[in-house]
């Protein structure tokens, strides 16, 4: 069994609507602590989405994996389920960092959590260094008329989980996300069980990407981006590819990587391979 590097505390932040549930991972350091934020996607948390790449990369001695909006031990005071925006996702994390003292930080967004990313480097961008992202919403497709297509089949989705269909419309989210995915009958059962933990707040968040998709100036939001490891899953469709391969031949910042055998749920899948990734492209980025 490894041992794990890291002291990892459970806290709070209590925000006037929302109780901010958060892990904080330690290591003994000396001098200025290399941090990094890692933030999780629509309707799985925190803990479930990064602990085995916070277990394997070696090169952070201190990482923060709240659980955003909807997910997770996050909750608003009255413990009821409502809509929420990416702004308010942004200003959360934004309020969490400042509270902690995390002046400047990497950044790693996994699918909504790699929008919300995006958003806090184009607002905060002095305070954001290496940044990683895995499959980030927003960056899905080439055309930006095929994207905004694409969330309006999650929110489709979304409308199931708010009744008594929330396996109907987990089943149509993962066939939308990943319609290449090799389905093993035991991998898809714990996935529609994650994903089905918060079925309101899984559906408020679909609708919250959906809802950005009508504000975002993708072009301007990919330009205030700063050093950027981009994951796709090898069985991701192959337009996700191409858009990643383009940013990345035009943009001496992006870097693509394709993560074979794995399609969205790459952090689940291949966290060993993404974690020593994130440790060359870190060692990289302070060359």
């Amino acid at each position: 069994m490894i041992k794990h590097p890291y002291k990892i505390s459970q806290h709070q932040l209590n925000l006037p609507d929302q109780q901010v549930s958060y892990q904080l991972y330690k290591k003994a350091c000396e001098g200025s602590p290399r941090r990094i934020v890692m933030l999780h996607g629509a309707g799985v948390a925190g803990e479930d989405t990064w602990a085995a790449i916070a277990m394997l990369v070696q090169q952070w001695d201190e990482i923060l994996i709240p659980d955003q909006r909807g997910t997770g031990n996050t909750r608003y005071p009255d413990g009821e389920e409502y809509s929420f925006t990416v702004n308010e996702l942004v200003n959360d994390i934004g309020a969490l960092v400042d509270h902690l003292g995390w002046w400047q930080f990497d950044l790693a967004g996994y699918s909504m959590g790699g929008m919300v990313s995006l958003l806090y480097k184009q607002r905060y961008h002095e305070r954001v260094q290496k940044q990683y992202l895995m499959e980030a919403a927003v960056l899905d497709r080439p055309s930006w008329e095929s994207t905004v297509n694409l969330r309006l089949q999650f929110s489709e989705a979304a409308e199931h989980l708010k009744g008594d269909q929330a396996e109907i419309g987990i089943k149509a989210f993962l066939d939308t996300i990943s319609p290449n995915r090799k389905v093993a009958p035991q991998a898809e059962l714990l996935t529609i069980q994650r994903l089905g933990a918060r079925p309101l707040g899984f559906a408020n968040a679909l609708n919250c990407v959906t809802q950005a998709i009508n504000t975002i100036d993708r072009e301007a939001l990919v330009a205030a981006q700063g050093d950027v490891s981009s994951f796709i899953g090898g069985h991701s469709v192959d337009l996700m590819h191409q858009y990643q391969r383009d940013l990345a031949e035009r943009l001496p910042n992006w870097h693509y990587f394709m993560v074979p055998g794995t399609d969205h749920s790459l952090p689940f899948q291949k966290p060993r391979q993404i974690a020593r990734i994130m440790d060359a492209e870190l060692l990289r980025f302070l060359a």
